[in-house]
């Protein structure tokens, strides 16, 4: 069948541009506001393109799969609050921006028909002179394994100094990768491995498919001119992920990946190297050291890490020094070690051996250097806990060390906040600090909803002074600060009738900020469906009944009373999480100040028709972290229940149309609601997973496998209660679905055992789409199957908020 369109009103809301990104430069004088299309004609995702060790590789132009189609490029002054679009190419698709640490110049990749170009610009020429962006001559850049459009990522960044740029580039003849492919048997074979891995997709097949994964992916690695182009090639062609010179210039860091190839895991889990080059390029004398030289990781432990250097990096703050850590359990996390990991470093001219700066009790997550030379701040995990913990540690002296941050994952009360960074004019990148003070920008979760902050944190008192709040009727985050000035913020302001724009505000220092709720506007986006404008927004908080506390936020259509309209139909949205304990799982992590800017998986969709919407209902699964899935089902269940009779109980809710619906994990949770209880008229599950034996090794945080509790994976499949589904269910899910258990079969089977059993289902498969939907054609389906699927099995639609279409095909 073909496409369906809904309404008009919806037609263009999904039409509306998006609000544009914004990446600020270093020093934070200019920013570079990116406009791009949310949802390019479904050709674009028809484009031809081989799927080789978890990519999927667009043949023609050498480079990953483009999803998103970026429009332009915009140079925004925040001292004079003025814009300057970039002109290009009529029709390009670009990336993101890679800002040079003099904080004036990026660069930035263009397709071409057959190729990926390179492109710089000068933000203070454009503004002072007029002077536009130019693309690099002569050089193609190879994106396959260095980047994840639309970020070019390590595929192009600047040299420390931001003379040169480090490329890694095409191949003189751009590979087609387009030949047939091979008709040949697909064998495999394992001989006492424990490869206990997810099911991934998209994985190397055949030798052939080594051969072609090969072909494409291969770059040379290039140091650029970026006025002349002129590029002088650093070492033979090869499978690069990374390279980036050190501190001082004298060196390189290069990631790369090399045969043996594997058949179970994705590319990032190949054999791989890791080695110091020469400034200048690999001589015949070969790299200076090799930091790693790591066989394929298929027998990676649930929840573990690959044995070897994680996390190879230059010490930002040293000459030319790199730091790592490597697993001392093996990298297993059950067995038992008084210490999980140890951090390494290594200093040129790298002769001898390596040596240990310390060792750490829990896994380490990784670190970010301090200003202070030989001072790290290091973040580590106790997965036994579900515990995170912040170190302040010193290279030279680990008695130093000292805990910063100490805390359940969970607890979003108590989160301090990420560290402000800062890109310094020699190129390094550290913690923002002023003496012995940094910054500290948190999402300030309360019991009233969010409340974003930005704190200065004393790092010998532990003593946080407050610069700027959110205020109490409004959503405002800090992107960074006002130029050189640290008494300004540029934030990002909302409300719920205002949508996102940046401004400019003056800190208070003591908590807030007294620019008012108006500041200095540096952009004016218009509201994209003013129609929805009068909608309610509520923070709605129950209890599950057992004392945990439950939240969702509940959108009321514009001017609906409960006393005079009565009750409405319902939609519940919900996507369960685990915790460990009933008083993190009851934390608001929502606010009711944000604007409801309306993309194409939203539940408040509906609202347009009438229906009231209880969006991100939590569904909390609670218990230990090795058990708690064994009540899953109750526990969802009773969610479910508490959340229906808070809405009736409020008069809002017609307990006989209350519908349950939900994505990927969400999926999962509608289904099995559907099976296990008569609470709901209908469901909406999209890309989701049904049958847990097709997950055997583990899903979302489960950490045993199918053999070891196999009654859990029974009784948490709907798939093998399909008989039991009795509500109406309408299955969503893209062909192309390359997301680790949800692949497509997971909805076609469930789908069938409805039918074999009686029940009412509808299946919908998207082609083309991913775990997400992006296409302009199969947004627009969706939204008519959703719609029509209510309406259908829920009585008609209420009908339309004030000021919307009639009800028009678009």
């Amino acid at each position: 069948m073909p496409f369906e369109v809904p309404d008009i009103d919806m037609v263009s809301i999904i039409d509306a541009p998006p609000t544009p990104l914004a990446f600020p430069a270093p020093g934070d004088r200019y920013l570079v506001l990116l406009s791009y299309e949310a949802h390019p004609p479904i050709e674009m995702l028809a484009k031809p393109v081989r799927k080789l060790g978890g990519l999927r590789i667009d043949p023609v132009i050498g480079g990953r799969q483009r999803t998103r189609r970026i429009t332009g490029l915009t140079v925004l002054d925040v001292a004079e609050g003025t814009q300057y679009p970039l002109a290009l190419p009529d029709g390009a698709q670009v990336s993101l921006p890679v800002w040079a640490p003099d904080g004036r110049q990026f660069a930035f990749c263009v397709d071409e028909p057959d190729g990926v170009g390179l492109w710089i610009a000068d933000a203070a020429a454009i503004i002072s002179a007029g002077a536009t962006a130019v693309r690099v001559p002569g050089v193609r850049v190879k994106d396959v394994l260095g980047g994840e459009p639309p970020n070019p990522g390590g595929a192009v960044g600047w040299s420390r100094d931001g003379g040169s740029l480090l490329v890694l580039g095409a191949m003189p003849a751009v590979a087609s990768g387009a030949e047939a492919e091979p008709i040949e048997p697909r064998v495999e074979e394992t001989v006492g491995k424990r490869s206990i891995m997810a099911t991934y997709q998209d994985m190397l097949k055949t030798p052939a498919d080594e051969d072609t994964f090969e072909e494409l992916a291969s770059a040379v690695p290039l140091r650029v001119d970026p006025v002349t182009g002129a590029a002088q090639q650093l070492g033979p062609p090869g499978l690069y992920q990374y390279v980036e010179d050190s501190p001082d210039r004298q060196f390189l860091l290069v990631y790369q990946i090399e045969r043996p190839f594997s058949y179970r895991v994705p590319y990032g889990l190949f054999a791989r190297r890791v080695e110091v080059w020469p400034a200048g390029g690999l001589t015949g004398d070969g790299p200076v050291a090799v930091i790693a030289d790591l066989p394929v990781s298929d027998e990676v432990p649930r929840m573990g890490v690959p044995t070897g250097p994680r996390f190879v990096t230059w010490d930002e703050r040293a000459p030319a020094r790199l730091l790592w850590t490597q697993a001392l359990d093996g990298g297993d996390p059950t067995a038992p070690a008084e210490h999980r990991d140890q951090v390494m470093t290594w200093s040129a001219p790298f002769e001898g051996d390596p040596w240990t700066a310390f060792k750490v009790r829990h896994r380490c997550l990784g670190w970010i250097n301090m200003e202070d030379p030989g001072v790290i701040m290091l973040t580590e995990h106790d997965r036994d806990r579900r515990w995170m913990t912040t170190w302040l540690c010193d290279l030279a002296d680990p008695d130093r060390n000292r805990v910063l941050f100490d805390l359940s994952e969970d607890d979003a009360y108590a989160d301090p906040g990420d560290p402000v960074l800062r890109v310094h004019p020699d190129g390094s990148r550290t913690v923002r600090q002023e003496g012995r003070f940094i910054y500290l920008c948190g999402v300030g979760a309360t019991p009233e909803g969010e409340r974003p902050f930005l704190d200065r944190y004393d790092l010998d008192t532990a003593a946080a002074t407050r610069l700027f709040g959110s205020q109490a009727d409004a959503h405002e985050t800090v992107l960074c600060f006002a130029g050189d000035r640290t008494d300004q913020v540029v934030i990002w302001y909302q409300s719920p009738a205002d949508p996102p724009n940046l401004r400019v505000v003056d800190l208070a220092g003591g908590g807030g900020h007294d620019a008012g709720p108006a500041g200095r506007h540096l952009t004016n986006w218009p509201d994209p469906h003013p129609m929805l404008t009068g909608m309610e927004k509520r923070l709605m908080v129950t209890d599950r009944g057992d004392g945990v506390q439950l939240s969702g936020m509940l959108h009321l259509p514009p001017g609906y009373r409960a006393e005079r309209d009565g009750p409405l139909p319902v939609v519940i949205w919900a996507y369960p999480y685990d915790f460990g304990s009933a008083g993190t799982a009851g934390q608001v992590r929502l606010s009711s100040n944000r604007f409801t800017r309306l993309n194409w998986g939203d539940a408040a969709w509906f609202v347009l028709r009438g229906y009231a919407v209880l969006n991100s209902a939590t569904m909390p699964v609670i218990g230990e972290p090795e058990t708690k899935n064994d009540t899953y089902i109750e526990q969802i269940c009773a969610a479910a229940a508490a959340h229906i009779k808070a809405l009736t109980e409020l008069g809002v809710a017609d307990p006989a149309r209350v519908a349950v619906a939900g994505h990927s994990y969400g999926a999962f949770m509608t289904a099995n609601l559907l099976a296990h209880t008569d609470l709901f008229a209908a469901g909406i599950a999209r890309s989701g997973a049904y049958n847990r034996t097709l997950t055997p090794f583990g899903f979302q945080t489960e950490r045993r496998s199918y053999w070891e509790v196999p009654q859990v994976y029974d009784q948490v499949s709907p798939f093998r209660y399909a008989d039991q589904i009795k509500s109406p269910i309408l299955l969503i899910h893209g062909e192309e679905d390359s997301n680790s258990g949800t692949y497509p079969v997971q909805s076609e089977r469930l789908f069938q055992a409805i039918a074999g059993t009686g029940g009412t289902a509808r299946l919908v498969m998207l082609p083309f789409e991913n775990h997400g939907y992006i296409a302009r054609e199969s947004v627009l389906h969706v939204l008519a199957e959703q719609f029509r699927w209510l309406s259908r099995w829920m009585g008609e639609q209420p009908g339309h908020v004030a000021g919307s279409a009639d009800g028009q095909p678009g």
